[in-house]
């Protein structure tokens, strides 16, 4: 192994006199400052770490990713990466680095990005690691856009066809409902009239999926303004509550006491939420509990919808956003579609669990525009982690 330029001038430092030595120093400090320039100059964040996450070196496009203090040393890494599992990775042998600490992570401060995180372990200074950070926030949306534009493109051939096929005896239907209304006027005929509101209610259905329709192909931006969840929650829910109530569901509501406005459009955000509520109580036709609860934490505002219904089969769970997907015998598989391009759009995160036999929860969560992490300064009687 080839000796360094300073290892060498270390083994020859007795032989050499001032101006030698001076010579040397300043030779140093050249390639220093050369190797300072060309890390400050790449568009990866480069970070030196030791083996109790301590700053020790952290490049230009580093400082900017996560928004370091000017005076950064000794500050501790998982201070600002909290997504990754540190004491994992410390408790592994430094061979294993290189096969569990390569993933992405989401960020808030000191603004909203996605990284791309990579641990490489240093072969020569044991306990030392570099942290290498690739901003991946534009490719990740321009995946999201492709993939958003190929499945809308999906729908809107499939729904032009069934919109075509549906339009005209829709409209014909609904004239000779008319028609047949003005016949039976006053007619004490209780099996006609019966028949009458069964075929009013599957034109209304009808008239439901193409409105789904629509509103899959033509989706409106949602204009962001701050507004209060509980608000939306309490209006959504009272819209709904005759429903509700007719089918023996009982409403359970958790609220914090402080809740921050979050940025939203309330009327599609109300859209999201009844399309959520209707499956929930689709899924509980016997009764059950329909629960609303909030938590706030200094990044999100989480809001979870629950049912203690059948649940969702674990083979349905990668199709249930997908386009007309469905388990409902009438159903047209756009409801959760609409949900997730709604969420989305507001920056925000939808996540589901479920457990067949026990019910479903799906979870809102939504970023607080105002977030700034909270930087503890060291502590002596603080452990490594």
């Amino acid at each position: 192994m080839n000796e360094s330029f300073l290892d060498r001038m270390i083994s020859k430092l007795d032989k050499l006199d001032t101006n030698n030595i001076q010579s040397y120093v300043m030779r140093l400090a050249h390639e220093k400052g050369f190797l300072e320039a060309v890390f400050n100059t790449i568009r990866e964040g480069v970070i030196v770490i030791d083996s109790h996450l301590r700053l020790q070196y952290a490049n230009k496009a580093a400082c900017d990713m996560l928004g370091f203090p000017r005076n950064f040393h000794d500050l501790r890494i998982n201070r600002f990466l909290r997504d990754i599992d540190w004491k994992r990775i410390l408790r592994e042998d430094e061979g294993e680095w290189y096969r569990i600490s390569s993933r992405d992570v989401e960020v808030f401060y000191p603004k909203r990005r996605v990284l791309s995180f990579y641990l490489v372990p240093h072969e020569s200074r044991k306990g030392m690691a570099t942290v290498i950070l690739t901003d991946i926030t534009e490719k990740r949306r321009s995946e999201q856009e492709n993939f958003e534009s190929q499945k809308l493109e999906l729908v809107s051939t499939l729904a032009a066809g069934v919109a075509h096929e549906i339009g005209n005896p829709l409209n014909s239907l609904n004239i000779h409902l008319q028609l047949l209304e003005r016949h039976l006027k006053g007619n004490p005929d209780r099996e006609a009239t019966e028949l009458l509101s069964v075929a009013k209610s599957e034109v209304e259905r009808l008239d439901l999926i193409i409105n789904q329709f629509l509103r899959a192909i033509r989706p409106a931006k949602p204009q962001l303004l701050p507004l209060d969840i509980k608000q939306v929650v309490d209006e959504t829910l009272g819209f709904l509550r005759e429903e509700i109530e007719a089918r023996a569901i009982s409403i359970r509501c958790d609220w914090p006491e402080a809740l921050p406005n979050i940025h939203g459009d309330a009327g599609q955000l109300k859209q999201a939420l009844y399309n959520l509520v209707k499956n929930a109580m689709q899924a509980m036709p016997d009764g059950g509990e329909l629960g609303v609860s909030c938590s706030v934490d200094d990044t999100y505002l989480a809001l979870a919808i629950s049912d203690t219904g059948k649940g969702i089969d674990p083979a349905d769970m990668n199709e249930i956003f997908n386009p007309y997907f469905t388990t409902k015998e009438r159903g047209t598989g756009l409801g959760l579609m609409v949900v997730e391009r709604i969420i989305r759009e507001h920056g925000a995160e939808l996540d589901v669990e479920s457990s067949q036999g026990k019910g479903t929860v799906f979870t809102l969560k939504f970023p607080l525009k105002s977030v700034k992490m909270r930087l503890l300064g060291p502590s002596q009687s603080e452990p490594a982690i």
